[in-house]
């Protein structure tokens, strides 16, 4: 897959795509991620990317003239169906759902916008996809692009130690969209805190029962939401019901 990303500050870029885990999956090219600089596509000795906003206010809005000419150049490659992302406040939540879609794909153009956003009209043109990470504002849309990117490319087959390790992670179905458990490793006590005595058993089927009955506990503390998806799609059995009951009984 592709990922072709426009951002004034390719530099930022670097350090991540060389770092982590997930440096595989771009070194190998298995997810080949491609950096446009639209200062590049801009007119002038300064070649400015900015201007002020029509009708006042602060702060400068992005033109769309340089951005476009990085599209048209990517699109003339990638062809006109490709998707094209803009990371903005008006962006649907990126979840697990989505990142595994996005993982299954051919890839996007990522744009990455600055200042107080980019002119509406470049907007309306070019992009087919809005996302957001949550209610707060960065200062650009680099940070976002480089969370979409991580999440994608570990989902990518080879690229963790453990190919199935991130089925067990928090949301994923294998969970049926539960948080996951504490996980804890050496030493046995660390500080007069000791590791649950139900993990140095051995006895798997209790093993499995104590992360179970955790997952639900700390979904229903922390995300009853995901609790209340998981119950109306019938994913709860009457052992994970009697689980909850008791924990409510004891108030944790």
């Amino acid at each position: 897959m592709r990922f072709d990303v426009i951002t004034l500050f390719p530099e930022l870029f670097a350090p991540f795509l060389a770092s982590g885990v997930t440096r595989r999956a771009y070194a190998s090219g298995q997810v080949d991620v491609r950096l446009w600089n639209p200062r590049d596509q801009a007119e002038g000795n300064y070649k400015r990317v900015d201007d002020k906003a029509f009708g006042g206010g602060p702060g400068m809005v992005m033109l769309a003239e340089p951005l476009a000419r990085c599209l048209d150049a990517i699109l003339a490659e990638r062809g006109a169906g490709t998707p094209v992302v803009l990371f903005a406040p008006v962006g649907a939540p990126l979840n697990h759902t989505a990142v595994a879609g996005w993982a299954e794909g051919e890839g996007a153009v990522l744009l990455c916008g600055r200042y107080e956003g980019i002119d509406q009209r470049l907007v309306d043109r070019y992009v087919t996809h809005s996302i957001s990470l949550g209610d707060f504002v960065l200062s650009g849309g680099e940070v976002a692009a480089m969370a979409l990117l991580d999440a994608v490319a570990r989902l990518q087959p080879g690229v963790l130690n453990d190919a199935e390790s991130h089925q067990f992670d928090s949301f994923h179905p294998a969970l049926d969209g539960l948080l996951d458990c504490p996980h804890y490793t050496r030493p046995e006590e660390w500080r007069g805190a000791p590791v649950p005595e139900v993990l140095l058993s051995g006895h798997h089927s209790r093993i499995a029962r104590w992360r179970r009955d955790v997952q639900l506990r700390l979904t229903a503390e922390r995300r009853p939401d995901l609790l209340a998806t998981a119950r109306a799609a019938g994913r709860l059995d009457a052992a994970d019901e009697a689980a909850l009951a008791q924990s409510e009984s004891r108030g944790l």
